[in-house]
Formats: C-alpha cells, sequence, structure tokens
C-alpha cells in the first residue's frame, strides 16, 4: 500500500491516509464502501475524526460567462475520537449512502465525462487536512438505463454530459446543481429539433424526467426552447414499453406550444407522463460538455467516447481544481 503524505497543515511527519473505495461502480441511492487506511506519523495523535466530502466538478453561468469549480454536495463521518500511536497501521472501514441525485458517471462501463470524487477529510490536534482523493464512479439506476436504452433504439445520440449550477424550478431537486445530458435527435425529429436536454432527479420514491428541446425555427418563427417533465416509478422498470413511452415523451416535447417563459407549476405525470408546463432553468445554459460522444447503435445508446480523459486525468484535474478552492479559502 503507497500512502499518500499529508504534507499540509498537519505538517511532516504527522499521519498519513489512503482512502480506497471497493471496485465497481455505485448507484444513485446506493451504498458506497471502503476503507480509510491510516499510518501513524513520527508521534502519537489523537484522530478527532475522519470525515469523507463528495465533490462534483460543476460548471456555473453568471454575467461574465462560465466557469468551472468544485462543489461539495455531501460529507459523512466515518470515525474518529482514537489515538493513532507512532507509525500504527489502521484501516477504518465504512458505508455511506450516496445522495439519490448524485450524476451517472459512466454507461455500459464508459465514461461520460462527469468528473465525481471523495475527498478524505482528517482531523488531528484541531487542524485539518483534505489529504486524499479518490475517483467516484456511479452507474444508472435500472429506470435512467431503461430510459437512456430507449432513446438509442429511437435514433438519438450522445452529445455531452455536464453538471449544472442551479435549479430547475417546479420540480424536487434537492443538490445545489444538475446533470444534463445533451443528445442529437434522431432522424424523424432532426428538421424540429436541433438537440435535447435530459436531466434525471431521483429520490426514493421515483424519479422526475426533465426534458427541453432547442427547437429549430419556422418560416415565421423563432427558435426557441420548450421543456416537459415527467415522473416515473422504480418499479415495474422490466414490464414498461420504454421505446413507447419515452417515444410519447419526445412527441409531446416536439409538439409543445405553451407560453413563453410560464412559471406555471409541472403537471403530474404517471408512468406514461401526460402532464407538461414550460419553465427555464435557474443559472442555465450550457455548451458542449467535455467532447465526448456517445453513437446510438443496436444495442442503444452504445458509449464511444471521443477526447475524454483516463481516470488518472480526470483525478489530477480534480485535485487542480481542490488546490485552486484550498488557496481561495486560505485567502
Amino acid at each position: 500500500m503507497v500512502f499518500k503524505r499529508l504534507l499540509g497543515s498537519l505538517g511532516v511527519g504527522g499521519p498519513t491516509v489512503d482512502t480506497a473505495l471497493d471496485s465497481g461502480a455505485a448507484i444513485p441511492g446506493g451504498g458506497l464502501s471502503g476503507q480509510v487506511h491510516l499510518k501513524g506519523g513520527d508521534s502519537d495523535f489523537d484522530i478527532e475524526h475522519i470525515t469523507l466530502e463528495l465533490v462534483a466538478r460543476v460548471e456555473a453561468e453568471h454575467d461574465k460567462g462560465e466557469s468551472e469549480g468544485v462543489l461539495a454536495f455531501d460529507r459523512f463521518t466515518v470515525g474518529g475520537n482514537f489515538r493513532l500511536a507512532a507509525g500504527e497501521v489502521r484501516s477504518v472501514p465504512f458505508t455511506v449512502i450516496l445522495p439519490w441525485e448524485t450524476p451517472i458517471t459512466e454507461l455500459y462501463g464508459q465514461g461520460l465525462g462527469i468528473v465525481l470524487g471523495v475527498r478524505t477529510e482528517l482531523s488531528v490536534a484541531g487542524a485539518k487536512d483534505k489529504g486524499d482523493l479518490d475517483q467516484l464512479t456511479v452507474g444508472p439506476l435500472p429506470v435512467q438505463e431503461a430510459i437512456l436504452e430507449a432513446l438509442g433504439q429511437l435514433g438519438f445520440g450522445f452529445k455531452s454530459a455536464d453538471l449544472e449550477y442551479g435549479r430547475i424550478g417546479g420540480t424536487g431537486q434537492q443538490l445545489p446543481f444538475y446533470q444534463e445530458v445533451e443528445l442529437t435527435p434522431a432522424p424523424q425529429y432532426a428538421q424540429a429539433v436541433n438537440e435535447i436536454e435530459l436531466t434525471f432527479l431521483a429520490n426514493p420514491g421515483g424519479m422526475e424526467v426533465v426534458l427541453e428541446a432547442d427547437k429549430r425555427g419556422g418560416l415565421f418563427s423563432e427558435g426557441h426552447d420548450a421543456l416537459t417533465r415527467f415522473t416515473v416509478s422504480h418499479d415495474g422498470v422490466g414490464h414498461q414499453d420504454w421505446n413507447t413511452i419515452v417515444d410519447g415523451w419526445i412527441r409531446q416535447l416536439v409538439e409543445h406550444r405553451a407560453s413563453y417563459g410560464s412559471h406555471a407549476a409541472y403537471g403530474h405525470a404517471g408512468h406514461h407522463g401526460h402532464g407538461h408546463s414550460e419553465h427555464h432553468h435557474d443559472g442555465h445554459r450550457s455548451g458542449p460538455g467535455m467532447g465526448t460522444a456517445v453513437a446510438a447503435g443496436a444495442a442503444g445508446l452504445a458509449v464511444g467516447v471521443v477526447g475524454g480523459m483516463v481516470a488518472a486525468e480526470v483525478v489530477d484535474e480534480v485535485g487542480d481544481f481542490f488546490e485552486g478552492d484550498e488557496e481561495e479559502e486560505e485567502g
């Protein structure tokens, strides 16, 4: 085991920490397990607490344009209140539950360009150090995979995915950001729509599906955005005709003629999604994400990454954001 030395506020000679997550992808609302490996320093230290922090690289819109930063979206204390002797090696096992709205980072084992991390914070003698960073991999819930699969079979292609700071009005969104998956339209909708953006907002009882279309302008009208929301259950996923359901959603979205900028509450939609309204995202608009691309093939959304980053590069990039983030906090 290679322990990563803490060289920040704990100083040389202090304890070192290395967090190892169990292999395999986690899922939203599911457990994340692993172990925090500690190695004692040159003398005895009192470990006050060990905290895991979930972080995400998020894009934010503002008056001057768009910027990226790292945002913590959950924290868990997994141990502490013990003395770590000089040179002692100790492992602290943990299992924490991810938020239901945790973004999906991969589909069929291929990365989508979403960067999530687990940062370990060690508190020793009043000093805190964020000493270890691990990449967090999250796969889709069954209902999310079924919807993405249906979109692929209908002819939609994956364009990019990113995390947008802000909230989607009229929904039960809990996190301060949302995941947006950009899709190229299926051929039968290409004349009406430039692209479609998809957001999943899962919760214990089900999931909201938010669809937004960048609609093409006609001879007597300008292009505009249309947005609809549907609610589905986690239950009975394998017994639904998702191709028909999702195609119905797209048809409703494309044919949508609600008043521009309406702030009416969304209608509640069941499995087949009959309620809709128009609304605009708070702190919204995104350009292309990380240059990833997914080709829609016979197996649905078959993932092919273009210009994607390997895991080590992702972690290094997140680490660079963390360093900048911490410098700003100190300043």
